[in-house]
Order: C-alpha cells, then sequence, then structure tokens
C-alpha cells in the first residue's frame, strides 16, 4: 500500500520569480488521526499550517516552514516532501516518488505553499494511491462485495417469481408485469455496479461512459419503482383499470423525478472518488428530496382513499393484502427517516472520516431497504391462480353476482306473493261456487 506521484509539474507566474534564492512547496502526507501533529495556532488563535510570525517569534518554528511534530506511534510521519523554485525559474518538476504506507487509515494529502508571492500557482501530473486489493479506497472497497450479495439476492427472488410467472402466465395481471420490470431492472443495476466497481479496483479509473450507463440504469430503476408504489396506492389494476385523468401527472413526475435523480447521482458518481460536498450537491440533493416527500405525501394518500373503497365494497381479500402493503409502507418509511437522522448524525460526528470503514453501510442501507419493500410487494401479488381474484373485472363480477343474487330473492318473493294472490283467487273463487251450490239447494227446497 502506498502513495505514488507520476509527473508532477508545478508553475508559478513570472512576478513571483526572485533572481536569488530558492522558494519552496510542500507536500504534506499524514494520517487524519494524526491530524493534530500538523500545525499549531498562537495564544489559542486559528490554526494555521505554516509557521507565523507570532509563532516564530515564541521560538516554537521557523517562519515559512511547515510546522510539524512527529506522530506517537511512528516519528517519520507525518511524511513531509520539499520541492524548491530556484532563481528565476518558474517551474518545478517531480517525475516520480513514491511514498511506502504500511499502516491503515485514512491519509491525507496537501500541497501548500507558505510563501505569501506564490499566488495563483499551478499544479499538472498525478497521484496514485492503492491498497493491498487494489486501487479501490478503503472507504468504497466493501461495495464490490456487497453488489456481489445484493446480485445474487435479486437472481434468488427473480428465479422464484419467474417460476410462478411461467406457471400461472394465463392469469398474470398488468400489476405483475410492472413488479418483473423492477426485478430485471435491479437486477440489471446491480450487475452493472458490481463490474463497475471491479473495473475502478483494477484499473484506478472510471471511465465516464460505463459509470454514467449505471447511474442512469439506477435512475430509471428507482423511478419505476416509485411509480409502481405509486400505482399500487391508487388501486391501479384492482379498484380501477387504468389511472384516468392522473396518467400524466403520474408521468410528469416520473419523468421530473428521473432527471433530478439523474443529475444527482451524475454529480457524486461520475468522475469522482469522494462524495461530492458542499453548495453544488446540496442544490441537487434538494430537489430530489422535495420530489421523494411529496411521493409519500401523494402515495399514503392515494392509499387511504384505496382503503375506504375496499372497505366500503367489503372486499375483505383485497382489504387484507391492501393493510398488509400500508403496514410494509409505514414501516420502510419509519426507517428511513431514522436512518436520514443517524446519517445527518454520523456525517457531523465524523468531519475527518476517522470511521470510513463503516461509512459504506450509509450508502447500501438504501439499496437493502429498497430490496426489502419489493419482496413484500413480491409476496402480496405473487402470480398464483386466485391472481384474478385481485383484478379490477372481478369487482364488476362481485357487483353483478350481488344483484343477481338481489334480483333472484326478490323474484322469490313476488313469486311467493303472486302464489297467494291464486291460492286466494281460487279459495274467493270455491267460496263462491259453494255459496251458488247452497242457493240452488235452498232453492230446490223451496
Amino acid at each position: 500500500m502506498g502513495d505514488r506521484f507520476e509527473n508532477i509539474t508545478i508553475r508559478r507566474r513570472k512576478s513571483a520569480a526572485r533572481a536569488r534564492g530558492t522558494v519552496p512547496i510542500h507536500i504534506i502526507i499524514f494520517e487524519a488521526a494524526d491530524r493534530d501533529d500538523i500545525g499549531g495556532s498562537a495564544y489559542g488563535g486559528q490554526r494555521a499550517i505554516c509557521c507565523t510570525s507570532d509563532l516564530a517569534k515564541m521560538g516554537a518554528c521557523k517562519q515559512g516552514e511547515v510546522i510539524r511534530r512527529p506522530s506517537a506511534t511512528n516519528t517519520n510521519w507525518p511524511v513531509v516532501i520539499d520541492l524548491y523554485f530556484k532563481g528565476k525559474s518558474n517551474v518545478i518538476s517531480l517525475d516520480s516518488k513514491e511514498v511506502p504506507i504500511t499502516k491503515t487509515g485514512m491519509y491525507n494529502l496537501f500541497f501548500v505553499a507558505c510563501d505569501p508571492k506564490l499566488k495563483e500557482i499551478v499544479m499538472s501530473g498525478k497521484t496514485i494511491w492503492k491498497n493491498p486489493d487494489g486501487f479501490l479506497p478503503g472507504r468504497m472497497a466493501p461495495f464490490k462485495k456487497f453488489y456481489v450479495f445484493m446480485t445474487l439476492a435479486y437472481v434468488c427472488l427473480g428465479i422464484i417469481w419467474l417460476l410462478q410467472y411461467v406457471r400461472f402466465w394465463d392469469d398474470v395481471l398488468q400489476l405483475q408485469h410492472c413488479i418483473s420490470a423492477v426485478i430485471g431492472l435491479g437486477l440489471f443495476e446491480m450487475i452493472l455496479w458490481y463490474f463497475e466497481y471491479a473495473n475502478f479496483n483494477n484499473t484506478g479509473i472510471r471511465p465516464i461512459v460505463v459509470t454514467t450507463w449505471v447511474v442512469t440504469v439506477g435512475a430509471i430503476r428507482q423511478t419505476i419503482a416509485r411509480l409502481l408504489i405509486l400505482s399500487v396506492s391508487m388501486g391501479y389494476g384492482v379498484v380501477r383499470p387504468t389511472l384516468g385523468g392522473l396518467t400524466s401527472k403520474v408521468l410528469s413526475l416520473g419523468v421530473t423525478y428521473l432527471l433530478a435523480s439523474e443529475l444527482l447521482n451524475i454529480t457524486e458518481y461520475v468522475g469522482t472518488i469522494n462524495d461530492v460536498s458542499g453548495r453544488a450537491r446540496l442544490m441537487l440533493v434538494l430537489p430530489d428530496a422535495f420530489l421523494d416527500a411529496f411521493l409519500i405525501l401523494w402515495i399514503f394518500t392515494s392509499l387511504s382513499k384505496t382503503l375506504e373503497q375496499l372497505q366500503a365494497k367489503r372486499s375483505s381479500v383485497k382489504l387484507d393484502i391492501y393493510r398488509k402493503f400500508s403496514n410494509a409502507l409505514v414501516a420502510t418509511v419509519t426507517a428511513s427517516v431514522v436512518w436520514i437522522g443517524y446519517e445527518v448524525y454520523f456525517k457531523a460526528t465524523d468531519p475527518f472520516n476517522e470511521r470510513w470503514q463503516s461509512a459504506w453501510f450509509i450508502t447500501a442501507f438504501w439499496d437493502i431497504l429498497a430490496f426489502a419493500l419489493l419482496c413484500v410487494i413480491c409476496y402480496l401479488w405473487a402470480p398464483s391462480q386466485s391472481s384474478q381474484r385481485y383484478a379490477y373485472s372481478e369487482e364488476v363480477g362481485e357487483d353483478s353476482d350481488d344483484e343477481e343474487a338481489q334480483s333472484l330473492t326478490k323474484g322469490k318473493q313476488e313469486g311467493r306473493g303472486e302464489l297467494s294472490l291464486v291460492r286466494q283467487e281460487k279459495n274467493g273463487r270455491t267460496d263462491a261456487s259453494s255459496d251458488e251450490d247452497d242457493e240452488a239447494e235452498e232453492d230446490k227446497r223451496e
């Protein structure tokens, strides 16, 4: 493990050149745990890396030099490499130099110019950092194994779903086709992420085209998954055959979310090693977070209406499924809120990335949570012989069956009424005829 400098060139302005003497440029490499061994402050003021006039008067250092104290674990660290502009020369070159690193940790590299006349210097070249297992930084190395496990998880889910899908092909609903698409995209995304990290580990570079393709597939998968959850919450295929007038609104929201997610992921991953920080990332995170919050609100509002409709129609089977789905969504949102709070706490309490070995799980958790929710949806809407019982078309059948049953009941009651009237009529006629016979008999007697 070590750091290697290749073809480092540093240029200064001609106005900063001197006829005599040398002007140093300092290269500092130190572990985050040894950060207090670099720099100092006079009278408890602002901390400075370079020795100031106040510190020089105190005899703590020599003005214009880097303040360095030997590490408690290794006196050779922090490492300070000095390069010099000589005379009127405007260029410094460092063709090749390697710094071996034997201790595991988070390391920082600084280029420092203590001379105030060295302004607007231009530097070119590259530094190569390599771990024993490859070029992946320590905080990113676990992702390689993680995406292997996630790929296997999606393969297992896909095989189980495919067996049911083929077995009950004639009973498959449109909603189940959408679930199949999400599973396929999720598997494809996990495979692409693995190969992206494997390539980065082997070559030390992240090709822009490859990484852009990976984050685009991820953004599409996230968008379709969210629209699927929204459509299910609206009762698509169960309470209503189509989304009707809401289709355009749902699609517009999907396109907007896709663009926001794509821009955020490209900024964060394409061509970069560490997460993008600062205002640029904040400007991209806010729209994505706002859209997620709006989606959650719309999902739960729609889900509440769907539950009311199913309860009013007394569709016990569908109502039970949607209640389980609602509980799963509540658990997912609760876990998301808790994890966001933990992520903020984690980053706020670790400004120097000293907990880098566990930082990977902050990002990995979201993939695990999305997969868990997908498993719940697959379980609730798995293809089966009774799949058509959940379809909207069967709701009409249930209503018509109720109406038919009511009409038959009414028919029976009316029939009974008619029969009773006939019987009454017959009885009436019988009574009348008997009266007539009695009168005839009385006439004969007279």
